[in-house]
């Protein structure tokens, strides 16, 4: 059974006692302390900037060779507008160049990598005139990028998920990331439909509703589910049959998915037994 269960990014003292024995002084020191409990992690971060390559050296160092990262790309590859007064377009948008520079930097720890995600937002008529050019735009970088990479693109957009789309990513060996979230469609309704064209792996992300109305809840502290998710047998159910084909899945919880991405682990663990 290829499945690897983890988190969405690591650095929460509110996981003392759940995770956690010490309160550590940096995210490598804590990244240590998660490798003893999980074997993979969604580094969120790198979202914001391309990281510098000490950092990067400092999380294959807090680890061993077995352990595994999912990763995003630096925004400034996937902002169709830049986050300005203006609102200029971003002329880095889907940038070979720029991603080849991401690349060098995160080169140390590639081997350990199981998804380079694409996180995309919501993209309206004024951002992306629609799903076609959405779909050009990502085959023009795929033919531009290095091959054999594990690419995996987070569409916010549920009328871009359609055969065309998967097809796409099929033809270039690029993995879908399946997000649970509000908006979306059920990543198990979306499997159900277009599991013909998922043959490799697949991402999985965990994210929940309302942020702002959980994190009121739980004040931000992690250590509790405080809104329970009913169709979380139906998504382990998936992941059970998507491993059974023979496909590899990285499945990656958030807190703001329950209040607790540690305990949502547990239940998994145990539906999936």
């Amino acid at each position: 059974m290829s499945i690897k269960l983890g988190t969405c990014t690591w650095n929460y003292d509110s996981w003392l006692g759940l995770v956690y024995s010490y309160k550590a002084n940096s995210a490598a020191e804590y990244l240590k302390q998660y490798s003893q409990k999980y074997r993979t992690v969604e580094i969120d971060s790198w979202f914001y900037k391309i990281p510098d390559k000490a950092e990067v050296l400092s999380y294959k160092n807090s680890v061993d060779s077995d352990f595994s990262f999912t990763c995003k790309v630096t925004n400034a590859i996937t902002l169709t507008n830049l986050r300005n007064k203006n609102k200029d377009r971003n002329p880095d948008l889907l940038s070979s160049e720029l991603f080849k520079r991401y690349l060098d930097s995160i080169e140390a720890l590639l081997p350990q990598i199981d998804g380079i995600m694409f996180e995309f937002e919501y993209l309206n008529k004024t951002k992306m005139s629609g799903a076609q050019e959405f779909l050009e735009r990502l085959n023009d970088f795929f033919e531009k990028v290095p091959s054999g990479l594990p690419l995996a693109i987070e569409t916010r957009n549920k009328n871009y998920l359609t055969n065309d789309y998967f097809k796409m990513l099929n033809d270039n060996k690029v993995m879908h990331v399946f997000s649970e979230k509000l908006y979306m469609p059920s990543v198990y309704n979306v499997y159900a439909k277009f599991q013909d064209y998922i043959n490799d792996g697949a991402i999985i992300r965990l994210l929940g509703g309302d942020r702002k109305e959980i994190e009121k809840q739980t004040k931000k502290q992690w250590d509790n589910i405080v809104q329970p998710k009913d169709d979380l047998k139906q998504v382990v159910g998936m992941i059970n049959y998507m491993s059974g084909k023979g496909l590899k899945i990285t499945a990656n919880v958030n807190n703001h998915y329950e209040g607790s991405a540690p305990k949502t682990i547990m239940k998994m663990i145990e539906m999936l037994r």
